[in-house]
């Protein structure tokens, strides 16, 4: 088991924005989180990567790197997409004296390879389309072999083919890293195209868990609600 969350809480000040939510997530598998937006799910990958606190309960990940792809890439403006992806090479204290530089430029090269951008080593993030902004983070997400991998928004921006591509490549990436991986999406071909399971938040609460098919089939108010996109149902919107 590379990811499980037991009871976890978390309050900024006095509200509770997750309560009390548990899950796993196993090897090689997706699980897509969902709902509106402001029901915390941005939040669980956060606590999950350990950028903010928890206030109770449990994360629990096996040995090893837990990547994040972040909604618009974060990649660092000025720095070529080697260094983008070569960053954590050189700067890590356990890693930087782990590799020789032409071993580095080897890893480098077949992370690109691996997400369709062979060759593009020397060039700086805006001479890229937003789409190619995104399978760099991806490289430089997974140049660490990390056996968790976690994606906020990944197609946010991108127009529909470009989104296809990004979601084939979550799905290829998974295979050949094994890592466990999760999604937070409203977008439902990235939950029908990537995720092996989905669990939807409202208010900071599980409501439901399942199969993108049983998503889909409606079959209580909260999925109907997502699926269809309409403003009449248990969830409301937050101002």
């Amino acid at each position: 088991m590379s990811i499980e969350v037991r009871n976890l809480v978390k309050k900024f000040d006095d509200k509770v924005v997750i309560d009390d939510i548990s899950f796993k997530v196993a090897d090689g598998e997706i699980l897509a989180i969902v709902g509106f937006s402001g029901s915390g799910k941005s939040t669980v990958l956060k606590l999950i990567c350990g950028l903010i606190p928890y206030d109770n309960g449990e994360v629990l990940t096996s040995e090893g790197d837990i990547a994040m792809v972040f909604q618009y890439s974060a990649l660092f403006d000025s720095l070529n997409v080697y260094d983008n992806i070569s960053f954590a090479l050189h700067e890590r204290k356990d890693l930087r004296s782990k590799y020789t530089e032409e071993e580095i430029k080897k890893i480098v090269s077949q992370k690109l390879e691996l997400v369709g951008l062979k060759g593009i080593e020397n060039k700086f993030p805006s001479e890229l389309s937003g789409g190619m902004q995104k399978r760099v983070s991806f490289a430089r997400a997974i140049v660490t072999k990390p056996n968790t991998i976690l994606y906020d928004e990944p197609t946010a921006g991108l127009d529909p083919m470009s989104s296809t591509l990004i979601e084939d490549y979550i799905v290829r990436l998974k295979r050949e890293t094994n890592a466990a991986s999760i999604v937070v999406t409203h977008q439902m071909s990235t939950i029908t195209r990537t995720a092996d399971r989905v669990i939807m938040l409202y208010d900071g609460k599980i409501v439901f868990e399942g199969t993108p098919s049983e998503l889909l089939k409606q079959d209580n108010p909260y999925t109907k609600q997502f699926v269809t996109a309409s403003l009449e149902g248990p969830m409301k919107m937050k101002a």
